[in-house]
């Protein structure tokens, strides 16, 4: 997504028509989730992708077909079936449901996508609703678009009234949850609503080794990782060579001067306790979505009660994540640091923890247990 919209941009701002295929909604398993964008140019280069595979090849297809037409956006569902999955190795067996809108010079959309760069590189958040199924007699053309700001304010139309309040009203709620994106169904009709705001942050509190082992692991999968410690000897490139920020900084101090909204997740692992104190209040009177603290529970039970004592609302407390991390046995400082990594993902995307495995009574009931014969002899 961080390549597609700038790359739009630039392609109508020079003249050129391209076709824009957004992953709108998906059933069952499939390789790409709601989100997920294509571009295609009106040389047939494109950017992004849908998952790959027949799926991706046949949305191409239609999508240079449309830039030899002039035809409205339209919304088409593809079927992931096992002959699919049989030429790609594509074996998901879901439904993904697509919206494909051709844009040509003149168009609204450079200046929505001007904004929606503009929020992931840092700016005020912003959402795009569009209308990906009409109501029931309905003239309203698919594909039209209204842009929410995180202030309330709005710019374009859906084409009716009720659409634009529904499609604001939920683009709030996902600008508190750091972002996410939604099919709204009302009044017979379909939204996709996006929230788009700076990327996923991991904050760092402490330059010790579960951060180390943090910084990479948290860049490979995509948040921007900034890195806290009061000793210029453990914060610094040298460290952390894949930071996106490292300060020399008491830790209060250093989280008051980051920008931390509902995408940032703070982990905190200083190098004692009266450092982890401070940390841990700072992190939870923030506007934080995560706050992790690495240690015992008797070390947590200790600061939560001086916490409370300094007026930190329980509430608050028990949001945060101590002792940090999902429960895998980890004892190495990389093995501490997948744990913490998983929790951050799971609470970013809204996952359960729970094992992914086939249920027992499922198995039975999918795969009978047929006791062999014993041969006679």
């Amino acid at each position: 997504m961080q390549t597609v919209f700038p790359e739009l941009v630039k392609a109508l701002e020079k003249g050129e028509a391209c076709v824009l295929a957004t992953v709108v909604r998906v059933k069952g398993s499939t390789p790409q989730k709601p989100g997920a964008r294509l571009l295609v140019r009106q040389d047939g280069s494109g950017v992004g992708t849908l998952g790959g595979g027949c799926v991706e090849g046949d949305i191409w297809a239609a999508a240079r077909t449309a830039l030899k037409e002039v035809r409205p956006p339209w919304a088409t569902p593809y079927q992931l079936n096992e002959e699919l999955a049989a030429q790609d190795g594509l074996v998901c067996g879901g439904t993904m449901y697509f919206l494909i809108e051709p844009l040509r010079p003149g168009n609204p959309f450079p200046g929505l996508a001007r904004q929606v760069v503009s929020a992931t590189a840092g700016g005020p958040p912003v959402a795009l609703g569009s209308l990906v199924k009409a109501p029931q007699g309905s003239s309203l053309p698919l594909g039209t678009l209204l842009l929410i700001r995180a202030d309330g304010g709005t710019e374009g139309s859906l084409g009716d009234l009720t659409l634009d309040q529904t499609a604001a009203g939920r683009a709030q709620r996902l600008f508190g949850h750091g972002g996410c994106e939604c099919i709204v169904t009302t009044e017979g009709a379909e939204l996709y609503v996006e929230a788009f705001i700076t990327p996923p942050t991991v904050v760092l509190c402490g330059g010790g080794h579960i951060s180390r082992a943090l910084a990479p692991l948290a860049k490979r999968v995509g948040f921007r990782v900034q890195v806290i410690d009061d000793r210029p000897e453990f914060a610094n490139r040298e460290q952390f060579p894949e930071a996106d920020e490292v300060l020399v900084s008491p830790y209060d101090l250093g989280l008051q001067q980051l920008h931390i909204n509902a995408n940032t997740f703070i982990v905190i692992a200083t190098r004692g306790h009266r450092f982890d104190d401070l940390a841990t209040e700072t992190a939870a009177r923030s506007a934080a979505r995560y706050v992790g603290l690495v240690g015992s529970k008797r070390k947590t039970i200790l600061i939560f009660r001086q916490l409370l004592e300094r007026g930190i609302p329980m509430e608050r407390l028990q949001q945060v994540r101590a002792p940090v991390g999902l429960d895998i046995g980890a004892r190495t400082p990389e093995e501490i640091a997948l744990s913490i990594m998983a929790e951050i993902v799971m609470v970013r995307l809204g996952g359960g923890g729970s094992p992914m495995k086939l249920s027992d009574a499922l198995f039975r009931k999918l795969l009978p247990n047929r006791e062999p014969s014993l041969a006679r002899g």
